[in-house]
């Protein structure tokens, strides 16, 4: 396992293949990543790197933040991801990476924050059919119907799935394909789409299951 790559979304477009065929591309733009900490097996118990994304001035973030990266002796950093490696993937401290750690064609996962939906009816939240728009079915159309039996269990259970509050949450989009780098601009351009909103930052990491769709082709 390798150190992984702190990104911003910068919006979707699209690529045409040599064959002719057009998909739909997200395009990341790499912020300069420095290894700010390591943690090795002997000391820490695991193995992992810290990397820090986008420098901003000390005064801009808290005081404990601050603290933090007093103690290591580095600059101030917006954003930190500390990624779990395996011990021979460990980085010295200081090292730069960029859009290069990446190579065209391999698969990657991208980790973000979805676009919040507020709060949404069983219909949008989780695909459900509804009522039927007849027969005696009266100003509730799009309602999630029964939730329950009856007198036993007497209860709703625990997960079941109704309208309430969607999206907002982290989510990973796993095996997309890294179409190309742009490594004068620091950009990558995936296959498909990303989870965020324009702006919104991402962190992009070897895809974790990519041996398990090598075996399933």
């Amino acid at each position: 396992m390798r150190a992984g790559l702190i990104a911003e979304k910068i919006g979707m477009t699209q690529e045409f293949l040599v064959s002719g065929t057009v998909v739909p591309v997200t395009v990341l733009k790499v912020e300069t990543c420095v290894v700010l900490e390591q943690k090795s097996a002997a000391v820490d118990g695991y193995c992992a790197v810290k990397v820090g994304a986008l420098p901003v001035a000390a005064n801009k973030v808290a005081q404990p933040v601050r603290g933090y990266f007093s103690k290591l002796g580095v600059e101030t950093f917006r954003h930190v991801k500390e990624f779990r490696v395996s011990d021979d993937c460990l980085l010295d401290v200081g090292t730069a990476l960029n859009a290069s750690h990446f190579t065209n064609g391999q698969l990657v996962d991208v980790t973000g924050t979805s676009n919040g939906k507020g709060f949404a009816g069983a219909m949008k939240r989780h695909g459900f059919g509804g009522l039927r728009a007849t027969h005696g079915v009266s100003i509730s159309h799009r309602s999630h119907g029964s939730t329950g039996n009856r007198t036993e269990p007497g209860r709703v259970f625990k997960g079941k799935r109704m309208a309430g509050h969607m999206g907002n949450v982290r989510a990973t989009n796993l095996n997309l394909e890294l179409l190309r780098i742009d490594l004068d601009r620091n950009l990558l351009f995936i296959k498909g789409s990303v989870p965020g909103c324009k702006g919104g930052r991402v962190v992009v990491r070897d895809a974790v299951k990519a041996g398990r769709v090598a075996e399933s082709n």
